[in-house]
C-alpha cells in the first residue's frame, strides 16, 4: 500500500483520490476549500483545509514521506506553479501535477514536476480506449506506455485461478485487486478463481493490457 496526497480536491483531484483509496491506498486530500475537504473526508484515508501556497504548512503535512504527491489546483496557475515548486524544495520525491495549456505543462517541467498531466486530452484518450474494446471501463496512464486498467472479466479468463492465468510470466501484467459486487479484493491468492462480470484492476504496458483485454473478450 502507497502513501499519496492530493493537493486541490476539484474534479479531477477528487478522481485521482478516489481512485487511489479504491485500489487499497492511503490517501491525504488537501484543498483550501472547507466544502471540498468535507467532501471527501470520509472516503479517504485523511483530508485537511489548508493554505498550501505556505511553505511552512506543506512541510508540517509531512508530504515529504510520501510516494508521490499530485498538484490537481484548477485555474489558479500561480498557485500550481508556486506549490509545485515548493514541493520539490522540500524534497517531495515524485510531482505529478495538472497542467491546463502547453505553456502551463512547460513551466511545470521546468521547474521540476516529475511528470505533467493533462486531464483533458487524457479523458479523451480514455473515451476512445472504451470506444474499441467495450470491456475496458477505465484507465490511468502511469507514463505514455504504462497504464492500470479495470477490464471486465469474461472469455477464456472465467473459471480459471490467477495461478492458472498466469498474467505475470505470460504477458507482464499484474493485477492489482479484483472488484466483485460491492466488496474489492486487494489480498488476492494464488487460487483465486475469476468469475464472470468480475472487474480486474491491471497493471502493466498498454500493449500488454490490450491483449488482456482481448482475452476477456474472446
Amino acid at each position: 500500500m502507497g502513501d499519496f496526497a492530493v493537493i486541490g480536491l476539484g474534479r479531477f483531484g477528487s478522481s485521482v483520490a478516489l481512485t487511489l483509496t479504491n485500489l487499497g491506498h492511503s490517501v491525504l486530500g488537501i484543498d483550501a476549500d472547507e466544502g471540498r475537504v468535507s467532501a471527501i473526508m470520509s472516503h479517504v484515508a485523511k483530508a485537511v483545509q489548508a493554505d498550501v501556497t505556505d511553505e511552512e504548512t506543506l512541510r508540517s503535512l509531512g508530504l515529504k514521506n510520501m510516494d508521490a504527491v499530485v498538484v490537481a489546483i484548477g485555474h489558479d496557475l500561480q498557485a500550481s506553479i508556486m506549490v509545485t515548486l515548493l514541493l520539490k524544495e522540500i524534497g517531495v520525491k515524485h510531482v505529478v501535477a495538472k497542467a491546463s495549456s502547453d505553456l502551463h505543462g512547460k513551466v511545470l517541467a521546468k521547474i521540476g514536476a516529475d511528470r505533467v498531466v493533462f486531464p483533458e486530452r487524457e479523458m479523451g484518450a480514455r473515451v476512445a480506449r472504451n470506444l474499441v474494446s467495450s470491456n475496458i471501463l477505465d484507465y490511468i496512464e502511469i507514463s505514455p506506455d504504462v497504464s492500470i486498467m479495470e477490464i471486465t472479466a469474461g472469455g477464456s479468463l472465467v473459471g480459471k485461478s490467477l495461478r492458472q492465468l498466469d498474467l505475470r510470466n505470460k504477458f507482464g501484467v499484474n493485477v492489482l485487486a479484483i472488484k466483485r459486487d460491492e466488496d474489492i479484493n486487494v489480498g488476492l491468492r494464488a487460487d483465486e478463481q475469476i468469475r464472470q462480470g468480475d472487474i480486474l484492476v491491471v497493471l502493466g504496458s498498454n500493449s500488454s493490457l490490450e491483449r488482456v483485454g482481448r482475452l476477456s473478450e474472446g
